[in-house]
């Protein structure tokens, strides 16, 4: 039995039991419609008072509209109890995540799989344990807090017919049912995985692409020059665009992020898990879906690009023009790979198309092949009408 096979049987086995801890409120409401737990989970979600400001939400920095990403162009969102702290990384899109794993490696040793940039969580439910408490996000201090809120919200009665009458007295039940409520919530309602973009609409023959998308689609797809489907797959009827892989991109420090005030701090993705005895690794962060993309307003784990043509230059033009990118040190070197310590940068990839260039070469697109390779990501926008 692989290694892969058998962390999905054992997620596959603590859902079940967190499951039947929780009862059986996951079933199917009247119609099909969202389970009972999903529907509390959905009022959980938009529920402001679970936080210390009592101002925030899962829906505040997770926007519908947005892809169930931020909805601006801050590099990390503000929490904390007066929602003045800034938390350390964008907030991901937590839209199309149903089918992902727990985080393992691949037969190659490849990490996949997880949720967060670094994958630390396990489940939808692990993931959404953790913004309650973390004191840069909704700052709760204690579980038995949230489930005191839990116990005073409007929706306190339908909690309890959905996971028993005495739910309220046991701290760790009531915050692992509230876990799981929200991976009902993520997992039934269509707004999470709607397949209602452009492209969806293109796969299913209903409309066709602008010369503009498609010349932007073979680019993306092309192995020798965007190459961008090797991690961010196109194929199959629902493609993802995304392998749930990890990747060293070498993304330049972003000042505007208040933890890259300390010079000697690094956010290093996997390499910030302790359990992680990968230094391999260290500065590699998940590969996001671009379903929705254009809809960001900051990009990459650290915010640093705002603009969706930069983000997509910066993949080409890293290594052919890194002074466009980095800064320059007083002997005029570009300081390459900034937000990394110098004895990780041999871990960001170089190798693959449209990394494997050098200064001086041509980058693997043109500025108008970058231009159509972004009207290709704009068909991946949810929400599609003619």
């Amino acid at each position: 039995m692989s290694a892969r096979i058998r962390n999905v049987r054992l997620l596959a086995g603590a859902g079940l039991a967190l499951g039947l801890a929780c009862g059986s409120a996951g079933s199917p409401g009247p119609g099909g419609g969202l389970s009972p737990a999903a529907s509390l989970g959905e009022q959980i979600f938009k529920d402001t008072s679970l936080s210390a400001s009592g101002l925030q939400s899962c829906a505040t920095c997770h926007v519908a509209e947005a892809g169930h990403g931020s909805d601006n162009d801050l590099p990390a969102q503000l929490g904390g109890a007066a929602l003045n702290l800034q938390g350390t990384r964008q907030s991901p899109t937590i839209r199309y995540l149903a089918t992902n794993t727990g985080f393992h490696y691949d037969a190659e040793g490849t990490p996949t799989g997880g949720f967060f940039w670094d994958g630390r969580a396990e489940t939808l439910a692990d993931q959404a344990a953790g913004p309650f408490l973390n004191p840069l996000e909704m700052a709760m201090p204690s579980k038995a807090a949230v489930v005191a809120k839990l116990a005073a919200a409007p929706y306190a009665a339908a909690f309890r017919a959905a996971f028993g009458d005495a739910i309220f007295t046991d701290v760790e039940q009531a915050y692992r049912c509230m876990t799981l409520a929200l991976q009902h919530y993520q997992r039934e309602d269509r707004d999470f995985q709607p397949f209602s973009s452009k492209f969806d609409a293109f796969l299913r023959g209903g409309v066709r692409l602008t010369d503009a998308e498609a010349r932007g689609m073979a680019l993306f797809n092309d192995p020798q020059k965007g190459n961008c489907a090797s991690c961010h797959p196109s194929s199959g009827p629902r493609p993802l665009f995304t392998d749930f892989t990890y990747d060293a991109l070498g993304v330049p420090r972003n000042p505007a992020l208040s933890a890259n005030a300390d010079p000697a701090y690094f956010d290093l993705g996997l390499g910030a898990r302790p359990e992680i005895a990968r230094p391999d690794l260290y500065g590699a962060f998940k590969v996001p879906t671009l379903r929705n993309v254009a809809l960001r307003k900051a990009l990459f784990h650290n915010g640093r690009f705002t603009s969706l043509t930069d983000a997509v230059t910066f993949y080409v033009q890293r290594d052919t023009h890194p002074e466009k990118w980095y800064p320059t040190a007083p002997d005029g070197t570009v300081m390459k790979f900034d937000d990394l310590p110098a004895k990780y940068h041999g871990n960001v990839n170089v190798k693959e198309v449209p990394y494997n260039r050098l200064p001086g070469q041509a980058p693997a697109l043109t500025d108008a092949e970058v231009d159509d390779v972004v009207a290709f990501l704009k068909t991946l926008t949810d929400g599609y009408t003619r």
